[in-house]
């Protein structure tokens, strides 16, 4: 008991000690109460610079080293990738104008056709009998017109009579067209040139009118239709460059320009919708493909700086300026964080000195010299608060 009681009494003892010896107001704390030291009382008031509290501050000042960064220009908003889908500049659907049984099928799948070239034709001996019975109709009521003229003109035949002629004549070429319109809709033509899609239909069978055939797309050029950003709504004009990939085409991009652009914004996805067009010569792509669309933009250039040298105050975000030897605070509105730098809208140029290490001991206008400048090398440096 009277061991650990002594030990206990060591232990105070050499903290005393200690107080006395390291703080320098302690010994005149301890003579306010009267107690007199045999030691340090005439240290610490020698050690006491000459002028009070304001000339121990200027004789003990500290020395914070500090690193800097210089601040780099950085691009935002330069580049954009959607995903889109491409159908064929021109794509019609091939159906029977009218009902009836198909005759034949002149082409086949994927061949290529011109404009004007016949796919189908429908059974029409019906349609040709009326036709051919209204052209003998028009033809005798055109000579039995001429004849009423020639009679007309040396009054041989009343007026009435020479009207009559003309209205039959004109009925009966009404009759004729209204023939030869029915004729040729037993016969399906490509209004378009391109490729011949599947058949649907069999040689013989009873088609409906409206009946899909086939289809026919041209595909000399792809149209890309692609989903964008409101943000970018502005940015994008027709003629706009754009490069796209396919996913069944892996290791090969394809080159357009913008074609149309929507007039308004989607409400509910807040979102553009562009057409692309895509020239395809080879004929490598396909209607129907998905495409990854990359477009470029000048851009927004910013300053970045380094994440480390971002401070935050009740007004908001701010940075530390290396200013000839001063320590100056600018207020900094963060633009963007990237894993390399912070983008920020702010008072500073590229090339300009941020702190980034001591920053926490800096107020506005203290001296400050580097321990590492913009450039990387080192000078002698300190910062006084």
């Amino acid at each position: 008991m009277i061991r650990q009681l002594l030990v206990s009494l060591l232990v105070l003892a050499a903290a005393a000690a200690a107080w006395i010896a390291f703080v320098p107001s302690a010994a005149p704390l301890l003579a306010s109460y009267g107690i007199a030291l045999p030691f340090g009382a005439a240290t610490a008031q020698d050690a006491r610079p000459a002028g009070g509290p304001a000339g121990r501050r200027g004789g003990g000042a500290r020395q914070t080293n500090v690193v800097t960064t210089p601040v780099q220009l950085a691009t935002i908003n330069a580049s954009l990738q959607a995903i889109g889908e491409g159908t064929a500049v021109r794509s019609v659907t091939i159906s029977s104008p009218a009902g009836g049984n198909l005759a034949e099928v002149l082409v086949r799948p994927g061949q290529q056709v011109m404009a004007g070239d016949v796919i189908a034709r429908l059974e029409s001996d019906n349609e040709q009998i009326a036709y051919d019975r209204a052209k003998l109709a028009a033809d005798d009521a055109s000579a039995t017109l001429s004849r009423t003229q020639n009679l007309a003109s040396t009054n041989t035949v009343a007026t009435t009579a020479l009207t009559a002629a003309q209205l039959a004549a004109a009925n009966a070429d009404l009759e004729l067209r209204n023939a030869e319109v029915a004729l040729s809709r037993r016969t399906m033509i490509s209004p378009i040139a391109g490729t011949i899609g599947l058949i649907r239909v069999t040689q013989g069978n009873y088609l409906a009118a409206q009946t899909t055939v086939t289809t026919i797309d041209d595909t000399s050029s792809i149209l890309v239709d692609f989903w964008v950003p409101e943000r970018y709504a502005a940015a994008i004009s027709r003629e706009t460059m754009v490069t796209v990939t396919a996913t069944a085409l892996p290791g090969r991009s394809f080159s357009g320009r913008v074609r149309a652009i929507d007039s308004r914004i989607d409400p509910a996805s807040r979102t553009l919708q562009v057409q692309a067009e895509i020239p395809n010569t080879e004929g490598s792509l396909r209607a129907g493909m998905s495409f990854l669309v990359s477009l470029s933009f000048p851009g927004e250039q910013y300053p970045a700086v380094n994440p480390l040298a971002v401070l935050w105050s009740a007004d908001g975000s701010y940075v530390w300026q290396y200013v000839d030897g001063k320590a100056r605070r600018v207020p900094a509105e963060i633009i963007q964080r990237n894993s390399d730098g912070v983008l920020v809208r702010a008072d500073i140029a590229p090339g300009d000195a941020i702190i980034t290490e001591g920053i926490l001991q800096l107020s506005e206008g203290a001296d400050v010299t580097l321990l590492s400048g913009p450039d990387g090398t080192d000078d002698q440096a300190t910062v006084s608060p």
